[in-house]
């Protein structure tokens, strides 16, 4: 059954307009509100939007939105406004011109990033937290990265240092190596969804260089030294922490956040990697959908 989404276009302070999509009624109406914040950065929500629009029901009102920069919203150009800072900031007033008080956040990759700093900055908003395929030390991150891409072996990694020492990382032999590791660690299926190419197709490298770097495996923006894990013992109401066993943020990045937050649980999907809503959909939302229904607070 098709479920209908609900596009809304709000105008931000700085006078861009994002587009957000709901699934489910209204949040004045709904029992519950998940919004969800996909990766990237400068990366369409459609991935996330197609996958996890099923979450909506009668109770369960489900949001996503291009964040500025992407999709169908406004696309400035203007680098000053790509930075973690001004993403929380823009979830706030999207939650606050949705009429939200209170709601349930989902985060995936980049999305924890963002998601974890928002739980930090306003945590009289969040009733629940899940931290899907992400991290939150991005040094310890690179190092970890550091030991998947190992895995190809010591020439292919001497290759790899050397092009990205001479700039020349967009050399055919460059981009192979990273074909590989996207196919081991980013998503292991032999044909990516139609969701999930439409959002690579459709992604901004402007914002994406700006936060992250160059590519997936190479961090050198302006979060290179972020590391909230010693903050996060403060974020203490119910959290959920996923991970692939072959994700590109591993496991280890997930276990990190896992433990420093008081009140969280950590489950890692086998055979999985940055994506297990589409790799193994039937485990990823039993424990998803398990999560989000013990968690029955007041929403306002």
């Amino acid at each position: 059954m098709s479920i209908p989404c609900h596009e809304t276009r709000l105008r931000l302070n700085e006078g861009h307009q994002v587009v957000t999509y709901r699934y489910g009624p209204a949040p004045s109406q709904a029992a519950q509100v998940l919004v969800c914040v996909n990766g990237g950065p400068g990366l369409p929500c459609d991935y996330l939007r197609e996958s996890h629009k099923v979450l909506a029901n009668d109770d369960w009102c489900i949001v996503f939105y291009d964040q500025l920069g992407c999709g169908a919203s406004d696309r400035p150009r203007d680098n000053a406004l790509w930075t973690l800072e001004r993403y929380v900031a823009e979830l706030e007033q999207i939650r606050a011109q949705l009429g939200i008080e209170r709601f349930h956040l989902l985060g995936h990759s980049w999305g924890t990033w963002l998601g974890t700093e928002y739980c930090l900055t306003f945590p009289q908003r969040v009733l629940s937290y899940v931290a899907a395929d992400g991290a939150a030390d991005i040094p310890h991150l690179v190092g970890e990265l550091q030991r998947l891409r190992q895995c190809l072996g010591e020439q292919t990694v001497s290759m790899m240092t050397r092009r990205e020492a001479e700039g020349s990382i967009g050399h055919p032999e460059y981009q192979a190596a990273i074909t590989i590791l996207n196919y081991r660690h980013v998503c292991r299926l032999d044909d990516w969804p139609a969701s999930l190419n439409a959002s690579i197709e459709g992604w901004n490298m402007d914002p994406y260089r700006a936060i992250q770097g160059p590519n997936e495996f190479t961090y050198t923006g302006n979060m290179r030294n972020w590391n909230r894990v010693p903050a996060m013992g403060a974020i203490t109401i119910p959290s959920l922490v996923l991970a692939g066993e072959y994700d590109e943020l591993p496991p280890s990045c997930s276990a990190r956040m896992q433990q420093a937050m008081p009140n969280a649980e950590l489950v890692i999907f086998r055979d999985c990697s940055h994506m297990p809503f589409f790799e193994r959909p039937q485990a990823y939302f039993a424990v998803l959908n398990a999560f989000l229904h013990k968690q029955t607070g007041p929403t306002d």
